[in-house]
């Protein structure tokens, strides 16, 4: 595996809506500082929703991406869903909380999947694509930085799976906003889970 790109983003507003947003990512010439908040120089705009530390980089696997170019049957553009960083020959099904991507210095800790949203939805044009992105089940992986940084298109991705029982992308989606069973609840308890979907578990929702 390899970075096939890296993508930041500056604040811009959405057509018919009065609020900016970062999620206009486009791939970048060149080498990228990634430190424990993303990448440096990319927007976040709404930091209730999006970045911070457990999910301060949003990886999109590049087989993922080929499939999802075949079922809107148009070459897909990196950066196109927001995302910071496209890994080569990953399949985002086959991720799991836990799991790290090291290249160079950099190493990512897999937190949580990407839940769409509505800017998600007004960015695709689309009102139904929310939908379609759940039930497809293969979301986007965002991850907290281990440690940061400098890091370029080309270099090589090391794919460390995580050692405990699975709580895969695929599940998280469908799982979301679902009450678990005792015995999913104490398995997604026990990955290093997204620290705000931890303390809901932890509260017993």
């Amino acid at each position: 595996m390899k970075i096939l790109a890296l993508c930041t983003g500056n604040p811009e507003r959405l057509p018919g809506k009065s609020y900016r947003t970062g999620i206009f990512k486009h791939a970048v010439n060149g080498a990228v500082m990634i430190d424990a908040e993303g990448l440096v120089g990319d927007a976040v705009c709404n930091r209730k929703h999006h970045g911070g530390v457990d999910q301060a980089v949003y990886v999109e696997g590049s087989l993922t991406l080929d499939w999802w170019a075949q079922e809107l049957g148009r070459p897909y553009e990196a950066g196109t869903f927001g995302e910071n960083m496209v890994i080569s020959d990953l399949d985002n099904r086959a991720v799991a909380v836990g799991d790290r991507f090291a290249a160079g210095d950099l190493v990512l800790e897999v937190t949580s999947c990407r839940i769409p949203c509505a800017t998600f939805a007004a960015r695709t044009a689309d009102p139904k694509f929310v939908a379609r992105y759940k039930d497809a089940a293969r979301p986007g992986i965002y991850c907290r930085v281990i440690k940061g940084g400098v890091v370029e298109a080309g270099l090589r991705v090391d794919h460390r799976l995580f050692t405990g029982e699975k709580v895969t992308m695929p599940e998280l989606i469908k799982t979301f906003g679902r009450r678990l069973s005792e015995a999913d609840r104490a398995r997604y308890l026990a990955s290093p889970i997204h620290y705000k979907l931890r303390a809901l578990l932890e509260a017993g929702r």
